[in-house]
């Protein structure tokens, strides 16, 4: 089977319902900005009710693992690869 490209629009999506689910909010009150550094590789900055967390890469792919099963009804368990593009941002590439 082809690898299923996300695009960063549902890698945010993703965390957001993860947030939602653990936080007990609604994933409309979470705010997700996606980062990547040198140094420290991928992370997340999520805010709810003002209050910051910082996601770090295995967070992010727990997150796609719940969106996956959860939203597309995909094996959760799939291999999970995120990718820094310069042209579409972070995305990830499921196998």
């Amino acid at each position: 089977m082809a690898p299923l490209k996300i695009d960063e629009q549902d890698v945010v999506n993703a965390i957001c319902l993860y947030i939602a689910d653990k936080k007990q909010v609604t994933p409309e009150e979470v705010e997700v900005e996606l980062m990547f550094d040198d140094d420290y590789g991928f992370s997340a900055e999520t805010y709810v009710n003002g209050r910051k967390q910082i996601l770090v890469k295995q967070n992010m792919i727990e997150a796609l693992r719940m969106w996956l099963d959860q939203v597309l009804g995909r094996d959760p368990f799939s291999g999970i690869e995120l990718i820094l593009d310069d042209e579409e941002g972070i995305i990830a590439l499921i196998r």
